[in-house]
């Protein structure tokens, strides 16, 4: 029933918005993921750190902090958590104490294909509808967006 003392104002629908699609769509592809990939044993803030390093042998809190945007002690805790999976080495330098080298380990190393099957299989499960062309048009957009935002920080949840 109709409240007959409101005012008679406008409001868009729900569903006509492109945000409600996006995160429609966002939530079951990544909470997906997230299921997957919590299944090998890692998170996707995890993943996320995991992948940025494996075309590195060596690299740095504050470098990786850097790359996906995030803070250096959001970075620390990550790496303390996969340091105990024993998926990331982390080593002082000699020359200067405060500076961390991290490196993935063998096992993390040969985790991460394994994993970017899953990110890859995923992907195929939530989008195969597209034709190549609507997938490259998507990105396309999706990037342009990003672009025209500036927006920097990896989704990493």
């Amino acid at each position: 029933m109709k409240n007959a003392n409101a005012p008679n104002l406008s409001v868009s629908g729900l569903k006509m918005h492109v945000g409600f699609w996006l995160r429609f769509v966002s939530n079951h592809v990544s909470h997906a993921f997230a299921r997957q990939l919590l299944a090998n044993g890692v998170t996707v803030a995890e993943w996320v750190v995991m992948r940025e390093m494996f075309d590195d042998q060596e690299t740095s809190r504050g470098v990786l902090a850097e790359r996906i945007g995030m803070t250096r002690g959001g970075v620390s805790k990550l790496v303390d958590r996969l340091v105990s999976k024993k998926l990331i080495t982390r080593r002082e330098r000699s020359d200067d104490r405060r500076f961390q080298s991290i490196a993935l380990t063998a096992a993390g190393r040969r985790l991460i294909p394994r994993l970017a099957a899953v990110a890859d299989q995923n992907d195929e499960e939530f989008f195969h509808p597209l034709s190549a062309g609507e997938r490259a048009a998507l990105i396309a957009t999706m990037k342009k967006l990003v672009q025209a935002h500036g927006l920097q920080t990896l989704p990493t949840e």
